[in-house]
């Protein structure tokens, strides 16, 4: 296997059209993250009456499929040779079967319990095909256009912006329309899917002229895809690291309706706490990219971490201080979080460009499948724990418009599993950053 390389300069700067589809494309990923994440598992406890240990498990078990989907379209994806290249086909696909997909999850069939339980888990596993369809191949783009280290960084900053904006609108619009009740979840479905549907046809078509500098050739089989990325020290150190802060990011955002409904007893507050996560996002990726060129991109890592962990660890005390207390510990967390969300993916590309230049072989989409794969595994893990450490602690579900009274116990969970527990792994992750040294000499001495 060797690196085909197209006939243009490894330092091109991508053109600004190319870089602002990319970034609208973003607006998907986003989105999709953010409202399951954010309301799947109260959808299922409060609405649909699910125990909230079956509701956790129906938020975990299909992405655990990703595992086996996500390589296999990074495979495909590498060996694709057409008229619309390698990847936005793909993204095609994914842009025809997510939409749908994802509103039939949030239908709101007459069913409650676990029949309720079985009808999601069945749509949640065949929207988390279609969106493999579109991400993997979505996030290989950046390493493919081009080769230099900080043009990346440039890159994805335009894409963290999109970002920002996604998680801003949605997590603030799709919990207002969904409500309490069935009806409002299956409004919100439908509106969502729309959103979707824009964003990836708006990447399909803008990435139409993106340069490719390294085209990938794949892997023969999902076993060597494995093998490659286990004598890959680099990436098994920024994926260890990237699945701890996803940990600690689905467990925080899973917590956040629970947080708000039981902690400061204004189910409205979710979508102001969703607000200070992700308005740092808008306002501060300049400043983590300048962070990351004077301090290197571990160094900036390392801090994002930490200002997610103080944040976190300080929410603890939201019943003491009050709702504006919370919210301006949840800004910290953003701030951080931004940070986290830019260096991730920034770095992913320097692993997949360190690794052409020292194999000789560019194995983007082996790379960015698996990463898919684990990131999309571990944050819906912080579901399933979160809905585990309710169901042990006797949290009661409910229907649609019929709240009860929460034991003790429960409401003590819903305060410390969505804050001491996202805070705990942040840290590690921060200590596993301290590991990573893939630097910009690195890169350069090794030609990439």
């Amino acid at each position: 296997m060797v690196i085909t390389r197209a006939p243009v300069p490894p330092s091109l700067t991508v053109p600004r059209g190319v870089r602002f589809g990319y970034g609208v494309g973003s607006v998907c990923t986003a989105t999709f993250g953010t409202v399951p994440g954010l309301l799947l598992l109260f959808y299922m406890t409060n609405v649909l009456a699910v125990p909230a240990w079956i509701a956790g498990l129906v938020a975990f078990l299909p992405k655990v499929w990703d595992v086996v989907i996500n390589p296999w379209v990074g495979q495909r994806s590498d060996r694709t040779v057409s008229r619309f290249g390698a990847r936005r086909p793909w993204m095609l696909l994914g842009a025809l079967t997510l939409p749908p997909a994802f509103a039939a999850t949030f239908a709101g069939p007459p069913l409650t319990g676990l029949p309720a339980a079985a009808y999601v888990t069945v749509c949640y596993l065949l929207t988390a095909t279609a969106y493999a369809f579109y991400e993997v191949p979505y996030k290989a783009m950046p390493a493919e256009m081009t080769a230099d280290y900080h043009e990346r960084s440039a890159i994805l900053q335009w894409k963290m912006v999109f970002v920002g904006l996604a998680i801003l609108l949605s997590g603030s619009v799709a919990p207002a329309i969904a409500g309490t009740e069935a009806s409002g979840y299956r409004l919100m479905g439908l509106v969502v899917a729309g959103a979707l549907l824009v964003s990836m046809l708006t990447a399909f078509f803008g990435t139409a002229r993106a340069p490719v500098v390294i085209r990938a050739e794949a892997e023969p089989s999902l076993r060597a895809q494995f093998a490659a990325a286990r004598t890959n020290r680099p990436f098994l150190l920024l994926l260890a690291l990237s699945c701890a802060q996803m940990f600690a990011a689905g467990t925080l955002l899973a917590g956040a309706p629970y947080l708000a409904t039981y902690t400061l007893g204004d189910s409205g507050a979710t979508s102001t706490l969703l607000l200070c996560i992700v308005g740092p996002v808008l306002v501060t990726m300049p400043g983590w990219v300048a962070l990351s060129r004077r301090y290197d991109k571990r160094g900036a890592m390392i801090l994002a971490s930490v200002l997610y962990t103080a944040g976190a660890v300080a929410l603890v005390l939201t019943q003491e201080f009050g709702p504006v207390y919370a919210h301006a510990c949840v800004l910290v967390i953003g701030v951080g979080y931004a940070g986290l969300q830019l260096l991730q993916f920034s770095m992913l590309s320097d692993v997949i460009a360190h690794d052409a230049a020292v194999t000789g072989r560019n194995r983007a989409g082996v790379f960015t499948g698996l990463w898919t794969a684990a990131e999309t595994v571990v944050f819906a893990f912080g579901a399933l724990v979160f809905g585990w450490l309710l169901g042990a602690a006797g949290f009661v579900e409910s229907g649609a418009g019929a709240p009860v009274e929460q034991p003790e116990a429960a409401v003590r969970a819903v305060l410390y599993g969505g804050t001491l527990v996202p805070a705990l792994v942040a840290a590690f992750s921060a200590v596993l950053t301290w590991r990573y040294r893939l630097s910009e000499e690195e890169l350069r001495s090794a030609g990439a």
